[in-house]
């Protein structure tokens, strides 16, 4: 499916909570229709400690936004 973003791309939310936000596109799910920005729509997850993170906790993740609700920015 052909969208208006690629990964990379400099994109401005255009509603919702991260409105006004500019960040970089670092994933797209053109199935789905959803971009992921970087330092957009911040969402916190708990992780159970494991092997890789033996501390485990609450982190900071970037959400998923529709694709319609972004634009593209020079």
């Amino acid at each position: 499916m052909k969208t208006h973003v690629r990964k990379g791309d400099t994109v401005e939310v255009i509603t919702g909570k991260s409105k006004g936000k500019r960040g970089v596109v670092t994933s797209l799910n053109a199935a789905k229709q959803t971009v992921i920005v970087e330092g957009a729509r911040i969402l916190k997850k708990a992780t159970k400690p494991s092997e890789n993170d033996p501390e485990g906790g609450i982190k900071e993740i970037d959400g998923p936004i529709h694709i319609s609700n972004v634009k593209k920015v020079s």
